[in-house]
């Protein structure tokens, strides 16, 4: 069982890796359109039903492009659909969630300070939460509301602070961030394979039926466009919170993650508007350089109890009835916990690495896996092997995970 979980340690390294090359496609694609888009010109040359046109350079060739708002006269037998990027997207993200958070739930998305309840409780809570986001998103659209765009962003900011706040009170701080990218990214996918797809194949299907498309298909397929446009960036922001618990684990975790929604649309607002060729709206900088100062004072107050230091999880507790705990334990407080504790020793760490503590046997034995595979089976902790931890220990730290058998 020990190999199955050094194998799950690279199934989750495999799957993160898809993620993250599947959404630089997908963001790169989105902002270069977004910037096209934005930065066509009218010229006296353009062809009938013709909005726009952009003369770009790259790789040592030129490219000419032209968009038309519904669509010309002939549709060539090729059409390029950017799609897949975005399903793959959203697909190797959910697996992940599930890879790390659905089967580590009694660690990461469980915190019995929080909320008590059952693993299972808490995945089908995060499951219902992803799909009643692009429910509520959705009626929201096709609402009164939609028909103005400010009035529209206002309300979904709204939702978006509510549920900020709504995951802090059920899952880890850690977990509650990421729902808030997976919670985003869910919408953003879904308007893509919902919305904008099917819109663009209703239009292509008129223009092949000798039929004139109508025209809303196309605006209302750009609105969802621009909502994905504003969300990208805070989406980025939760998917790395999980490596800072400066971003997760504080008490004003859910009104962090809140400001990130004005700062993504403010950097958005001023590329979108240098794109356009309107201006250069500096000043959206300067707030966005408050705000997250904001942040990081925020960030000063009270952590939040991970759960992991006081309440053993079933595996721990057989963990800790290993002849070898002692010694594995007794190891990692001292090579480790200088830096793994509520108020760190070590000079220039502020908070504990990912908010992992490491200065007590319970929580030493919930992190098992984590300490067995960063300081067994590899170096990589301590960093730099700065405390000293000798092959000895190390080989201690692997048999006793070995032994236990999970």
């Amino acid at each position: 069982m020990t190999d199955f979980a050094i194998f799950w340690e690279w199934l989750s390294f495999a799957v993160r890796w898809t993620h993250v090359i599947t959404a630089i496609a997908w963001i790169g694609s989105s902002f270069y359109f977004i910037a096209l888009d934005l930065g066509l010109r009218k010229t006296p040359s353009l062809p009938p039903l013709a909005h726009g046109e952009e003369w770009q350079v790259h790789g040592g060739g030129f490219y000419h492009i032209q968009k038309y708002l519904v669509a010309p006269d002939f549709l060539p037998e090729h059409l390029t659909w950017f799609k897949w990027e975005a399903y793959f997207t959203w697909l190797s993200g959910f697996m992940l969630l599930v890879v790390v958070y659905y089967f580590g739930a009694d660690l990461f998305l469980v915190d019995r300070h929080v909320l008590d309840i059952p693993s299972w409780g808490a995945i089908l809570i995060s499951l219902g939460s992803i799909v009643f986001g692009w429910l509520v998103y959705d009626a929201l659209c096709k609402s009164p509301i939609g028909n103005s765009t400010t009035g529209l962003m206002v309300v979904l900011f709204g939702v978006l602070v509510a549920m900020s706040w709504a995951y802090t009170q059920v899952f880890t701080g850690r977990a509650a961030m990421l729902h808030m990218g997976a919670f985003t990214a869910t919408i953003m996918a879904a308007n893509v394979a919902g919305i904008i797809i099917p819109n663009q194949k209703i239009v292509v299907a008129d223009l092949k039926a000798g039929r004139v498309p109508d025209a809303k298909y196309g605006k209302i397929a750009k609105q969802r466009s621009l909502h994905n446009n504003y969300l990208t960036l805070p989406v980025i922001f939760f998917m790395l919170s999980s490596h800072y618990p400066l971003a997760f684990a504080t008490q004003w975790n859910w009104v962090i993650a809140s400001l990130i929604f004005l700062c993504g649309v403010l950097i958005r607002h001023y590329f979108n508007t240098r794109h356009a060729r309107k201006g250069n709206p500096h000043w959206t900088w300067a707030l966005t350089v408050v705000i997250f100062i904001l942040i990081a004072w925020l960030s000063t107050g009270p952590k939040l109890p991970t759960g992991a230091e006081s309440i053993p999880s079933p595996q721990a507790t057989l963990l800790m009835q290993s002849p070898h705990f002692e010694a594995a334990s007794n190891a990692v407080i001292g090579r480790c916990s200088m830096c793994h504790t509520a108020e760190p020793v070590w000079e220039g760490v502020s908070e504990a690495p990912k908010n992992v503590i490491l200065d007590n046997p319970i929580s030493i034995a919930n992190h098992a896996e984590q300490v067995a595979i960063q300081a067994g089976y590899s170096h990589a902790m301590p960093p730099g092997n700065v405390t000293d931890m000798t092959d000895e220990e190390r080989a201690m730290i692997v048999a006793w995970f070995r032994e236990s058998g999970t």
